[in-house]
């Protein structure tokens, strides 16, 4: 089953592609892998998921931000291939928590943007290598922020 066929059976929807905020390309290609900048949750009407988890948000709702991350990646990855079958595997991806200094569970809420990759691109590459790590603030109080690297067929 190819990556597009997967998606499609897991009927999600994507935002639109996010636009960049300052001076950065949201995504660069060299040599065989698409380096994607940091993305944050960004729902499909455009609005983005804030606060701090551990104070404003729980474990869960931070697992579902780091979700709604992954389908801006996703959007991103399809708006400039035109298709995900254009990616071979998930390689590295960096999940950023706002969260508090007590909040100890990153992994956890980073698994929401893993799992999704996992489903779409398979568990054979879908998982690549990962770091999860807390932030004292994120741009725009966002919930979670995450970058990521991908290899091209």
């Amino acid at each position: 089953m190819t990556h597009e066929e997967r998606f499609n059976q897991l009927t999600l929807t994507l935002p639109p592609a996010p636009t960049p905020v300052a001076v950065y390309r949201p995504m660069v290609v060299v040599q065989g892998l698409a380096y994607v900048s940091g993305h944050g949750p960004l729902r499909t009407d455009g609005s983005l998921i804030t606060g701090r988890v551990g104070s404003d948000l729980t474990l869960d709702d931070g697992h579902a931000a780091a979700r709604q991350v992954g389908l801006a990646i996703l959007s991103t990855l399809r708006t400039r291939f035109g298709s995900l079958d254009s990616i071979k595997r998930v390689v590295k991806v960096l999940g950023m928590v706002n969260s508090t200094a007590d909040f100890q569970d990153h992994p956890k809420v980073i698994n929401g943007c893993s799992e999704l990759f996992a489903e779409v691109f398979g568990s054979a590459d879908g998982i690549g290598a990962r770091s999860a790590v807390g932030m004292g603030s994120l741009p725009g109080n966002i919930a979670v922020e995450i970058e990521a690297i991908f290899e091209l067929v």
